[in-house]
């Protein structure tokens, strides 16, 4: 039985987005997705879930983290993607003409989540604007509701909403302001996997691809890893995508191996990740790692000033 797509919330009808039907194996780091899984658990009836931050590198796997935390939950799961133009009403009910000419309301993934008890990732969600989270303030402390202004209806959580927020660890178009992140707790934090998960992810995602290409790409996402450059298993699978496609296509005039693992691996993560201790010293540079630390002494007199505190007289060490 097909269950119905609309909602009548005091008085609106409200018609309700569609779950996310995909599924997502998570491979290894198990005891971050019992840690979600934590957040979203209550223990006692006056207890509420938590909304937890997934914080990591692009593409290292925090919507496959919560989608696979949702799974285990056996919850319809949403996903609603934030961007620097997201308004409040994107994120609640949206107004739209319809053909009789009269207005519907349609709810965001979000607020289908909020309804049907599903799961609902907030992905990216320091692409996000103040005005747009102030809008789900009080869904994120004990409230539990969110106030339409287009519609003119508040609507409430179902006890079984859960949520969770994904951030990459860099530059965000809008800082989150600290009312909300006092909101988002706790904060996970999302690490590069070790050789094996990251070899089984790989695997999974690339069943067709050829062993010795497989190893190659975990060699290169490894060492990258201990070098402290943010290269992840999404940045592999595609490499190993276009290698493939590329040993495919060549079929009547044959390239290495090595050739079009090289080639997709320009194409995809640039010319300077064919060299990665250069490229990792190149941004260790740019971030200043590579300055000495300087003194107070130093802001006012060179090395060479005999006011710097520092200062040694060559002619008093000849005289001793």
């Amino acid at each position: 039985m097909t269950e119905k797509n609309t909602e009548n919330i005091q008085g609106i009808d409200l018609h309700l987005s569609f779950p996310f039907a995909s599924t997502s194996n998570w491979i290894g780091q198990e005891e971050i997705l019992q840690q979600v899984l934590a957040c979203w658990l209550v223990v006692d009836e006056h207890d509420l879930p938590l909304t937890p931050r997934l914080v990591g590198a692009p593409g290292i796997g925090k919507t496959a983290l919560a989608t696979a935390a949702a799974q285990k939950i056996e919850r319809p799961l949403y996903i609603y993607q934030c961007t620097a133009d997201t308004r409040p009403e994107d994120l609640l009910v949206t107004p739209v003409l319809s053909g009789n000419g009269k207005i519907a309301y349609h709810a965001s993934p979000l607020v289908t989540a909020m309804i049907r008890g599903g799961v609902c990732i907030l992905d990216e969600g320091n692409r996000m604007n103040e005005k747009s989270w102030a809008s789900l303030a009080p869904l994120l402390d004990h409230r539990r509701y969110v106030e339409s202004i287009v519609a003119g209806i508040t609507i409430a959580a179902h006890p079984n909403f859960r949520c969770a927020v994904t951030m990459n660890q860099d530059e965000s178009t809008f800082e989150i302001p600290d009312y909300i992140l006092s909101r988002l707790q706790p904060t996970l934090q999302l690490g590069f996997p070790d050789r094996q998960d990251e070899m089984a992810i790989l695997e999974y995602h690339l069943p067709f691809c050829r062993a010795e290409m497989l190893e190659m790409t975990v060699e290169f996402l490894q060492q990258a890893h201990e070098l402290k450059l943010d290269f992840s298993p999404r940045d592999g699978i595609n490499l190993l995508r276009f290698a493939m496609k590329r040993l495919a296509q060549n079929a009547d005039h044959p390239v290495s191996q090595d050739q079009a693992w090289r080639e997709a691996l320009e194409k995809c993560l640039g010319e300077e990740a064919l060299d990665l201790e250069n490229l990792a010293q190149q941004r260790q540079q740019t971030l200043g790692g590579q300055m000495l630390p300087m003194g107070l002494g130093d802001f006012f007199f060179s090395p060479e000033d005999p006011m710097h505190p520092d200062f040694e007289d060559d002619d008093d060490d000849d005289d001793d």
